[in-house]
């Protein structure tokens, strides 16, 4: 049999003989390369050590500690799981278990459903077949004898899957000593190679493939990482999650709430309402130099949509309204807007353009709606209305590339004032599916790439920039701005799109200084994105403990006692005209009381009011989360809290001025 030839990460091509495993390239390498190795990629392909290379193939030998073992020791641990829930309750079907994020889950049929009290048992279980250090092996059986064994063994559900197999495809079965299961694989050499570091978190009913018309399996869900260390981290992430959930604080501060009767919107409270007109304001004065604000209608006519090529691509994500009124003339199909784009090239239609008056910059707080799926909502992090704080410019070609740079600035300093340091800013090009010639694609790609070497460049690398390959719009190529909150958690927010489709579609034009109508540049531009969601990653990434300017109640005033109510009214109305948020508790319960029960609705400061305090005309203060106290003058805690209280965008301008 002839040689095969490998090409190795050094850019070396060695030649082995024809049916050699991966593991046996990996043992001609090194003795401890070889007891390391969990897999192979072939030409980028993880497989299992125990298959033949092919030739030509570049190879590369993956340890555990490379993060491609990641998702093979997840699947491993899927299929151990499995192992051990048959080995304590035998008669129990495995259904499907796929590797997802973070994790896995298995679905299991049995009669009694699983509950989390079986979750100990099932991971001591699992423990001890990972000890085992059975090896994973590989073979192809017929789809007869596949459907005879499972059969035979009452897995109902593993003959279909089999029947479900494409006739091209072989059906594959792993073994981990007796116990077996059908799978496309790869596996890692053995179960040892699991490790320890995983948990089983938790249970719930899934439908046979996702069917409600199929009977209702208990799928488990567990987690399954490398090291203790990254299983720890992970864990310590998902319970400041739980602290930190919007949903839960947003009750506990009486913020907004949700109810079936209005299904994924928001019903905003006054103090919800409050922070969330406050930072409306904050944006609007960040764009108030350089945009115009405008407001396009909430509901227009299919056709509009239909033009803009959003009923064709988006229309199962709109929502269609009609007169109910079955004898009304006007029997026209309606949309609500699920964004603000094509009304704001109406509004840049009205009228003639001239090249003289460009850059345009028309932006909008936009109550759009869209449809998502009722399992898909999730407080304001995924809701089907919502304001979308983006904005369009129109400019010329040659405009293009200091307006994604102007805008780029614009976005990370809003962040910047909300804490934010970590970013990440990823340009996403061309999609397989795309309208749009390849020149004007070339072209636009060029700009954006070019701007993001300058993001780069100008943030001296606080900035990380990436590329995503086919990632792009269908009308254009984006920047797509993530944020890393307190705990460590991404959330992708702004982004800035190049759009050659809809000023085409629409015919869009501005008179060019040889009078000639061209078509314009159209950026479509977000910072929030959603206003709801923004607010709800707000909420998360403070755990509540808002910023004092953004916090609904500043500060509340209570009395040790009643002989101080006169002053704590007199020292709240004083910060109430310094333009303070501020609310009074006089009732007579004890001051610890008092402290404890604003602490769990985020109260950033409570000023304690004495008969001391009254006499000295001084306040008490204390912050949120601190025992501590601190004594002020009545005059000097105006002026701090005052200036606390001020947004960062007022106090930077105040700032300028003063130096001006």
């Amino acid at each position: 049999m002839s040689d095969v030839s490998l090409k190795f990460p050094d850019g070396s091509v060695r030649a082995y003989p024809a049916g050699t495993t991966g593991l046996a390239v990996a043992e001609s390498i090194s003795k401890s390369l070889a007891k390391k190795a969990v897999a192979v990629a072939l030409d980028g392909e993880i497989t299992d050590l125990s298959l033949p290379v092919t030739d030509g193939a570049a190879i590369e030998i993956v340890t555990r500690t490379d993060p491609r073992a990641l998702e093979l020791i997840r699947h491993d641990a899927a299929h151990v799981m499995a192992e051990a829930v048959q080995e304590l309750w035998p008669g129990t079907q495995v259904t499907i278990g796929p590797v997802i994020e973070n994790g896995f889950y298995y679905d299991f049929a049995r009669e009694t459903p699983f509950t989390p009290d079986d979750l100990p048992k099932i991971e001591a279980k699992m423990k001890e077949i990972i000890a085992r250090n059975a090896p994973f092996t590989r073979q192809v059986w017929s789809r007869d004898k596949a459907k005879e064994v499972f059969a035979a063994k009452g897995e109902t559900y593993k003959v279909e899957l089999v029947d479900a197999i494409p006739a091209d495809q072989d059906v594959k079965i792993y073994n981990q000593g007796e116990w077996f299961d059908l799978c496309r694989g790869p596996h890692m050499a053995s179960t040892g190679q699991i490790g320890t570091a995983f948990k089983l978190m938790k249970v719930a009913g899934a439908y046979w493939r996702g069917d409600s018309n199929n009977p209702m399996l208990t799928r488990i869900y567990g987690t399954a990482w490398a090291t203790q260390e990254e299983l720890d981290r992970y864990l310590h992430i998902l319970a400041e999650a739980e602290k930190r959930d919007h949903r839960r604080l947003g009750r506990e501060m009486d913020l907004f709430h949700f109810q079936e009767e209005g299904p994924g919107v928001v019903f905003w409270h006054g103090k919800g309402w409050r922070i969330f007109q406050t930072l409306t304001a904050y944006m609007r004065r960040r764009l108030a130099a350089d945009y115009e604000e405008v407001n396009a209608p909430q509901v227009l006519d299919t056709s509009l949509w239909q033009t803009s090529g959003h009923w064709g691509w988006y229309k199962e994500n709109m929502f269609s309204v009609q007169c109910a009124d079955p004898e009304a003339e006007d029997e026209r199909v309606f949309a609500l807007k699920p964004m603000n784009c094509p009304g704001h090239v109406q509004i840049f239609k009205h009228g003639l353009k001239s090249y003289r008056e460009l850059p345009i910059r028309l932006a909008e707080f936009g109550l759009v709606h869209r449809y998502e799926p009722s399992g898909a909502l999730h407080g304001l992090m995924r809701v089907r209305g919502f304001t979308q704080d983006d904005a369009h410019i129109f400019c010329t070609d040659e405009q293009m590339a200091a307006e994604c740079l102007k805008i780029n600035d614009l976005i990370l300093s809003v962040y910047e004032d909300f804490g934010f340091q970590e970013i990440v800013v990823k340009l996403s090009t061309r999609p397989d599916k795309r309208v749009g010639s390849d020149a004007l694609w070339d072209r636009a790609e060029s700009v954006m790439t070019e701007v993001l070497g300058t993001i780069e460049a100008q943030s001296a690398g606080r900035i990380k920039t990436g590329i995503l390959p086919g990632e792009g719009a269908f009308y254009g190529p984006k920047f797509e701005y993530t944020l890393k909150d307190a705990i460590g958690r991404d959330w992708q927010c702004g982004t800035t799109q190049v759009d050659f489709n809809l000023p085409e579609r629409f015919g869009a034009f501005y008179i060019d200084q040889n009078s000639e109508k061209t078509q314009p540049v159209m950026i479509h531009r977000a910072i929030c994105g959603s206003m709801e969601r923004f607010l709800g990653i707000l909420i998360e990434n403070f755990a509540g403990h808002l910023p004092l300017w953004l916090a609904p109640v500043q500060a509340v005033v209570t009395t040790i006692t009643s002989e101080a109510d006169d002053y704590a009214l007199e020292v709240a109305a004083a910060l109430r005209e310094a333009g303070l948020h501020v609310e009074t508790d006089l009732r007579n319960e004890k001051i610890n009381y008092k402290i404890r029960e604003h602490s769990v609705t985020k109260v950033p400061v409570i000023i304690v009011c004495g008969k001391k305090e009254s006499e000295e005309r001084s306040v008490n203060i204390r912050r949120l989360g601190s025992q501590a106290q601190t004594s002020m003058s009545l005059v000097d805690a105006l002026a701090s809290l005052a200036d606390e209280a001020t947004p960062p965008d007022v106090k930077r301008k105040a700032a300028a001025r003063k130096a001006g």
